[in-house]
């Protein structure tokens, strides 16, 4: 059968996503698959063999008449809350699952991608519907890719030797010196009125991005970047996280009960603070961007300037209007 060049893209888009999923563990070892730190993050291996489990059971078992499923019990081990397809092995006990092994999961993944790209080449006509439920899969995949990276730092930042993931490789024009120096603050201003939020039209989009609707925004100004490590450390270093007349009363509460007193992977050795990456543990760049702080710190620190947090309208208008600049403006992540 004569592949058309719309099942050629879709087939190539399908095997870029899940290719991507394998070169982010590919330099990692076996012990790192296995990794589960708490409740709310997943091993790696759960995730590449959920994202396998996604396309087996809602597009394989569905649609390729006599399909052989790879396992019987991968569909109760990999679910995750589709409660409509059955039940689900404990979230907080998938660290404990040494089998399938991390090698067998990865033939799992083979043996998927063989049978779909199989299907897709032999099928002469591509429901929309079906269409649509490999690129929502596909899209699924790509968020369970960033899941993969947060998951990882969280538990390898509990280990004393600060694992390092990757060493970034950057543009040959970069200029490292940009992390000591930082853009003026200032606001930019946008005008109220009536705007358009949510998808309409052609294109992948989650349901919950629409339907489309109109929104009467205020005027408003939100800054030209986004706050710098030395900011928020002056927050810090102005008694920030004691003041709770800085805080929601849930955030007050979160920060007495879990004695949180910085951002997520910050430490503080003398004088000086650190801070572990991907890239390992090392002294905070003072203007890089604040990361990994909650709604409840950022809130606080907006506060604490005496500025607010840019809803949601505003942060889509100000994003749309203003052009992305900077080395990796025209990089794409995958």
């Amino acid at each position: 059968m004569q592949v058309t060049a719309h099942q050629r893209q879709l087939i190539d888009s399908y095997k870029q996503v899940r290719q991507q999923s394998l070169a982010l563990t590919a330099h990692l070892e076996t012990e790192d698959y296995e990794l589960q730190a708490d409740v709310f993050v997943s091993p790696l291996k759960w995730h590449l063999a959920h994202t396998s489990w996604f396309f087996e059971t809602f597009l394989l078992k569905q649609q390729v008449h006599g399909y052989q499923e790879f396992h019987p019990q991968f569909e109760y081990l990999f679910n995750s809350y589709y409660n409509a397809v059955g039940k689900q092995y404990p979230r907080d006990k998938r660290g404990l699952m040494s089998r399938p092994t991390v090698t067998e999961v990865k033939a799992y993944r083979h043996y998927v991608d063989q049978k779909l790209i199989h299907w897709l080449e032999h099928e002469s006509h591509l429901d929309p519907d079906i269409e649509a439920l490999i690129t929502l899969g596909l899209n699924h995949e790509q968020q369970h890719q960033e899941l993969m990276l947060t998951d990882l730092k969280y538990c390898f930042s509990f280990n004393p030797l600060y694992p390092i993931y990757h060493n970034p490789k950057f543009p040959k024009d970069y200029d490292p010196s940009q992390h000591n120096r930082s853009t003026p603050l200032s606001f930019i201003e946008f005008g109220g009125g009536i705007e358009n939020f949510g998808h309409k039209g052609e294109g992948f989009a989650f349901d919950n991005e629409g339907p489309q609707h109109q929104f009467l925004l205020n005027d408003f100004a939100i800054a030209n970047r986004l706050v710098t490590n030395e900011e928020y450390l002056a927050f810090i270093q102005d008694g920030g996280y004691q003041n709770p007349m800085l805080w929601l009363s849930d955030g007050w509460a979160w920060v007495q009960q879990q004695s949180v007193s910085s951002p997520l992977y910050w430490q503080q050795e003398l004088e000086e603070q650190f801070e572990f990456r991907l890239s390992g543990y090392g002294k905070l760049h003072p203007q890089q961007p604040v990361t990994h702080i909650s709604f409840y710190e950022a809130d606080a620190y907006a506060r604490w300037v005496g500025k607010r947090l840019p809803s949601e309208y505003e942060w889509e208008i100000a994003s749309k209007k203003q052009p992305l600049t900077g080395h990796f403006a025209d990089r794409k992540l995958f």
